[in-house]
């Protein structure tokens, strides 16, 4: 499909793309009984960490009540860590709200599976863009 010379800039793909058997250039690759690449992108259904097999919850929680006056900056990492692998209802500013399944949580960021309405979706965000979040 592709010629190796439309992509002098990856020498590492002569012999093919990662993960098929190819990919190295001679003498460099992993040693015996290692993989080439690591996995990139979301896990798979099936996997730790891969989305839910079934929708979310028909029933939409209540938005949580915040503090009056108090204007929250960023939600804490520790805060929504409790809320890995389970359903959370999450809430934007301006009125964003959808189901988020989360299996990542860093310092600044969490990612997960959103669901669209139809399926779920491998999704990431900013912990300072969300305004409020439920788990059930």
């Amino acid at each position: 499909m592709y010629d190796e010379r439309q992509f002098p800039f990856f020498p590492f793909f002569q012999g093919g793309f990662p993960g098929t058997g190819g990919g190295f250039p001679p003498g460099q690759g992993p040693g015996p009984g290692q993989q080439g690449f690591p996995p990139f992108g979301p896990p798979q259904q099936g996997q730790q960490g891969g989305a839910p097999l079934g929708p979310p919850p028909q029933q939409i929680p209540q938005q949580p009540l915040q503090a009056q006056g108090a204007q929250v900056k960023a939600v804490d990492p520790g805060s929504i860590r409790g809320c890995m692998y389970r359903y959370t209802y999450v809430w934007l500013s301006r009125f964003n709200a959808f189901w988020f399944y989360p299996t990542f949580v860093g310092r600044r960021s969490v990612a997960g599976y959103r669901w669209t309405g139809f399926n779920w979706v491998y999704f990431g965000i900013d912990l300072d863009r969300i305004q409020s979040f439920t788990c059930v």
